[in-house]
């Protein structure tokens, strides 16, 4: 359904936009401990990479509940979940370092889901309404928030280990605790709720007028999940089993987001310009190229092409939310609820996976099978829709 913008709502509200990038910013931040953290877990108590690997599965699984998040913030002003995840998941990722058991680990990090869950699945949409017509701008913005945020983790997290030790990691948590009180105040008065396409349709009926444009898009996830599993849950493990020390393995997680972050900072822009299906193409053409040097590279040349794998792989993020959310502007929340479900499902059964294939084989093997599936995406990107700039297919 098409509908006619006012001139507030065809621009784009750098400010508005913005707010809820650092929202998500301060939120990823937390979220990235855990793969810094994985080492000292593993040591602490004695897991396997399987094991170490489920608790990111706990992170991930409460993303089941997003299409339900999303589909009341399309009908209620979902805000307060907004206001709040960057709090809650701040102070359950902050109390990693202290667990006493296993049991305790599951708990914090489902606790801290929910609310990843509740932000993903209402904060992006949002944002989209104060992008106006630059839709892939404002997934940009919404993306490179988080890119930061999952660049800084892993520093903040191991740079506190060593000066603190895991005993003083709760005091972290302040950060999070503040960036809510500053939403509460900045979001006043804003609503979820669409102003101009209230919900049209009965939630099945919703998601069976999604099936041509989800089915290839989930395809694309499926292929791309365990790289994006390797990359950003297994990286510093890999490079400590390779001799780096933990703040070095840390680190290149940094790098790779960074890199990720400048990339999403282009890659939306661009694809509103030239079109989403020219900027997958690219990422899933390129990437798993990329992937095989770097596992055979050292030194600075294993450094520059960590720079290239956040730029090509992880930069197509805020591309696929665009397509979904471009396309569904009567169930905006709805429909990114689904893909963020989908999204956040295939990337928990590639982490297990990749734990599981990592202690039958290796971390090394697992890396190149990943890029090996990747290229399988390539034959499904011709099936989404076209936009500015796919006038020709590709392929």
């Amino acid at each position: 359904m098409s509908i006619e913008l006012n001139k507030e709502e065809q621009d784009f509200q750098t400010k508005k936009v913005s707010i809820l990038a650092s929202a998500h910013a301060m939120h990823d931040t937390y979220t990235a401990f855990l793969p810094a953290l994985l080492p000292v877990l593993i040591e602490k108590f004695s897991m396997t990479n399987t094991a170490a690997g489920l608790l990111s599965v706990f992170l991930q699984i409460p993303s089941l509940t997003q299409p339900l998040i999303g589909r009341l913030a399309d009908r209620r002003n979902l805000k307060l979940l907004i206001v709040l995840s960057p709090a809650i998941t701040g102070v359950a990722m902050s109390l990693l370092g202290i667990a006493p058991s296993y049991g305790i680990l599951t708990l914090l990090l489902l606790s801290a889901g929910i609310s990843s869950a509740s932000l993903h699945a209402v904060a992006p949409v949002l944002g989209s309404t104060f992008s106006g017509r630059k839709l892939g701008k404002g997934m940009s913005f919404w993306m490179v928030g988080g890119e930061l945020g999952r660049a800084l983790g892993p520093l903040i997290i191991v740079t506190a280990i060593a000066y603190l030790e895991p005993g003083g990691l709760p005091w972290l948590m302040i950060g999070g605790i503040l960036m809510s009180v500053f939403l509460f105040g900045k979001l006043d008065g804003i609503t979820t709720r669409p102003k101009k396409n209230p919900v049209s349709s009965h939630w099945w009926q919703a998601i069976k007028k999604m099936k041509h444009i989800m089915v290839p898009v989930a395809v694309l996830l499926l292929t791309r999940s365990m790289v994006s599993a390797t990359l950003t849950t297994f990286l510093p493990t890999y490079l400590k089993s390779q001799g780096s020390t933990l703040w070095v393995a840390g680190a290149s997680l940094t790098i790779l987001q960074v890199a990720g972050m400048l990339g999403a900072l282009i890659a939306g822009p661009l694809s509103d310009r030239f079109g989403r299906r020219k900027l997958l193409f690219s990422s899933y053409l390129v990437t798993p190229i990329l992937m095989f040097f770097f596992i055979q590279a050292d030194g600075i040349l294993k450094i520059l092409l960590l720079v290239l794998l956040g730029f090509f792989a992880i930069a197509i993020v805020p591309v696929l939310m665009a397509v979904v959310i471009e396309n569904f502007s009567d169930n905006r929340s709805f429909a990114n609820g689904v893909y963020m479900a989908i999204s956040f499902i295939l990337h928990s059964i590639a982490i297990l996976l990749v734990g599981y294939l990592s202690d039958l084989v290796d971390l090394r093997f697992t890396f190149l099978i990943s890029a090996a599936v990747l290229p399988l995406g390539l034959l499904f990107i011709n099936l989404l829709p076209k936009t500015n700039g796919d006038a020709n297919r590709l392929g």
